[in-house]
């Protein structure tokens, strides 16, 4: 797939996972979390051609116009959403699966100043609520859901809900709503 059909890929999802946006034009023009990953894949292109002062000079760049962070080294999947953006922060080592969304203040941080795989790894259909934390190098299933304000520091299987601080992991149940908790989780569901 080409850049002009990544884009718009990219739009579709935002679209499709915002009941706010109205028009693609709309989404194109105005949304700083589609800005920023446009932009990561350019300083991202740069970094793996090891020009890594420019991948770090755009990153920043983009930081600054968005207000949001993301590493060029970080690796990130298709139809990756950030709905309103502001205070995410991608660590160097991430890695994002497909269909992953985030809210605004969001980290995907380290916990040491060790070389090597110091990020989290989120599997494909991982949602992450407003504020939370996921820290260290740990993996989160394909198809969780992680609660607002939620700190996760351990590893969680697949079609995971993490909400608390510490986070733990339980499955979902079958047709549980799992949207309330990326907005207000109840810290004492598990």
């Amino acid at each position: 797939m080409g850049m002009i059909g990544r884009m718009r890929e990219d739009i579709a999802a935002a679209r499709l996972r915002d009941p706010a946006a109205r028009s693609a034009v709309e989404v194109a023009l105005l949304y700083p979390g589609l800005h920023a990953i446009w932009a990561h894949r350019v300083s991202h292109a740069l970094w793996r051609r090891r020009l890594r002062l420019l991948a770090r000079a755009g990153s920043q760049m983009s930081r600054w116009l968005t207000g949001i962070e993301i590493h060029p080294g970080a690796n990130i999947g298709r139809r990756f959403f950030i709905d309103h953006g502001m205070g995410v922060v991608i660590g160097e080592t991430a890695v994002v699966g497909d269909d992953v969304m985030l809210y605004h203040g969001v980290t995907l941080g380290g916990r040491t100043r060790a070389s090597g795989k110091r990020h989290p790894t989120l599997g494909d259909g991982v949602a992450v609520g407003a504020g939370a934390k996921i820290l260290g190098p740990v993996t989160i299933g394909a198809g969780s859901v992680v609660g607002a304000n939620a700190v996760v520091t351990r590893d969680a299987p697949a079609d995971s809900v993490l909400v608390g601080v510490p986070a733990k992991p339980r499955q979902r149940t079958v047709g549980e709503d799992t949207r309330a908790l990326l907005t207000a989780p109840d810290l004492y569901a598990i």
